[in-house]
């Protein structure tokens, strides 16, 4: 059986930013931040050779032997759906922000936030556990079971 393999350091440097720039946004009431990265995030879900921080850590982190390669095995779609899943929830924020109820907009980054150093800091991806649960239940798409470690 051919496994598939996955640098767990190229999703860790994505969470790290999606961290960093969140509570940049928060911090500095900046919504633009939050909308350049769920469009960074949502085009790195759909098209992970086109992810801005997967690119930083292949071209740069990675190259200057700041951040050193993790490459396990496991699918790459979990990780995608669960990075979907942030961009889709911080969008959801900005359409609240956009709505005057700040509240809601940026708890649900704060969510995103929470989510995110969750799996970089316990390596628990809630997004991963979702697309395997409905793996499990048969859901259209979501074709992947989780990979048995030998």
């Amino acid at each position: 059986m051919n496994l598939r393999q996955v640098d767990h350091s190229a999703i860790r440097v994505t969470q790290a930013f999606t961290i960093g720039l969140l509570l940049l946004a928060f911090i500095f009431n900046a919504p633009a931040i939050a909308a350049a990265l769920a469009l960074v995030n949502f085009i790195g879900a759909l098209w992970p050779q086109a992810g801005l921080f997967r690119q930083l850590y292949l071209r740069a982190l990675k190259p200057a032997g700041l951040v050193k390669p993790h490459v396990i095995a496991d699918n790459p779609e979990p990780h995608r759906f669960s990075q979907l899943l942030g961009a889709f929830f911080v969008g959801l924020g900005l359409l609240a922000l956009s709505l005057g109820v700040p509240a809601l907009g940026w708890g649900l980054m704060w969510l995103v936030i929470g989510l995110a150093s969750l799996s970089l800091f316990l390596n628990f991806c809630a997004g991963c556990f979702m697309y395997y649960q409905f793996n499990k239940l048969g859901v259209p798409g979501f074709r992947y079971s989780p990979v048995r470690k030998a």
